[in-house]
């Protein structure tokens, strides 16, 4: 029986699963991955290396675990507006800006000036906008912008100038007509800079000789084109009719709504993402489990999860974030937010 194999990369962690054709588990590996190793607020970042080790560490375990399976392909999704630039070859050139950085801020007063109103692309946190920001500290114009599951198919397959239709809408794609908008010419991105884009599923290339030899899988595995991580949260949990809804409670909150119509709202942070010819219509909160790793052990959250009693009210009325600025509900980059009851989610 034909197995599958999916890599999840998150933000503390990343998850490998290999699954056969009823959809039945074969294995579940996982794998911590380093903190953020930025020093200032606001900044969040993690080095591409560390990734593709906990992966090949992953795909070791997998391997071993599938036997003589035949493996049929291999996807990857990554979280939502993470970015790096490399070379041509794929070899990073800057660290990889986590989807929660807001260092390129200041890239918005460029992106107002050209991007459309309600474009996803008009946050401090869209992968646009961290291009803009990181090209300033390069000296050439060769270089490739890469989300975090596009450099890992990459290191899985070599081609490095691929992503597909979810991880690329925020660095400016447009899904509706799918293909690169007209305006962003205005913004002088070598050719070279942007990815070809292709749905979710589409075959980009095979497993190298080099990457079999590392993940001791073998060599020819269909690689495919993946997504982002909340959009893989959806379809993992079955959703499938119009109208079914699912919300991801990770180290950030992600609601996802399946829409026969695409909704772009950016002062509320509601944007939709490309699945065949429907849409996830939803957005992304700052709050999230994160909150609770950084005042807590994972010991004092296991002791504490004991004391649950989810059916009683608390009474207690927070609204947790790590830093100031919020993207959903309400797009806020303001001390502000933290007057916000919980309620207005």
């Amino acid at each position: 029986m034909k197995i599958f194999i999916g890599v999840d990369l998150g933000t503390s962690g990343c998850r490998a699963i290999a699954i056969d054709e009823t959809g039945t588990v074969k294995s579940v590996m996982t794998s911590p991955l380093p903190l953020s190793d930025a020093k200032k607020p606001g900044q969040r970042q993690q080095k591409p290396e560390h990734w593709w080790q906990a992966v090949i560490k992953l795909l070791r375990k997998i391997s071993e675990a599938c036997g003589n399976h035949s493996i049929a392909a291999i996807a990857v999704d990554g979280t939502s507006s993470t970015l790096l630039l490399s070379d041509l070859q794929g070899n990073p050139v800057t660290p990889a800006l986590m989807y929660n950085d807001s260092r390129s801020r200041e890239s918005l007063t460029i992106l107002k000036k050209v991007a459309p109103e309600g474009s996803p692309v008009l946050s401090a946190n869209s992968s646009l906008a961290k291009l803009l920001y990181l090209r300033q500290s390069l000296s050439t114009n060769h270089y490739r912008a890469l989300h975090q599951a596009d450099w890992i198919l990459g290191k899985l397959c070599g081609n490095f100038s691929v992503s597909d239709e979810n991880n690329a809408l925020k660095l400016g794609y447009d899904p509706i007509q799918r293909e690169w908008p007209a305006w962003m010419d205005a913004l002088a991105i070598p050719q070279q800079t942007l990815p070809k884009v292709v749905p979710s599923a589409t075959i980009i290339g095979r497993l190298s000789q080099q990457a079999a030899t590392v993940t001791h899988l073998k060599s020819g595995i269909p690689i495919v084109a993946g997504t982002t991580d909340s959009n893989a949260a959806f379809m993992a949990a079955g959703a499938s009719e119009m109208g079914d809804a699912v919300t991801s409670l990770g180290s950030t909150l992600v609601l996802k709504i399946l829409s026969d119509k695409p909704v772009f709202a950016a002062e509320y942070g509601v944007y939709s993402h490309r699945l065949g010819e429907q849409w996830l219509v939803g957005g992304a909160s700052n709050s999230g489990g994160a909150v609770l790793s950084h005042y807590f052990s994972d010991t004092e959250i296991a002791s504490l999860t004991q004391g649950l009693q989810p059916d009683k009210p608390t009474g207690l009325n927070y609204y947790p974030l790590l830093q100031p600025g919020e993207r959903f509900p309400i797009k806020v980059i303001s001390p502000l937010i933290m007057g916000l009851k919980s309620s207005h989610c």
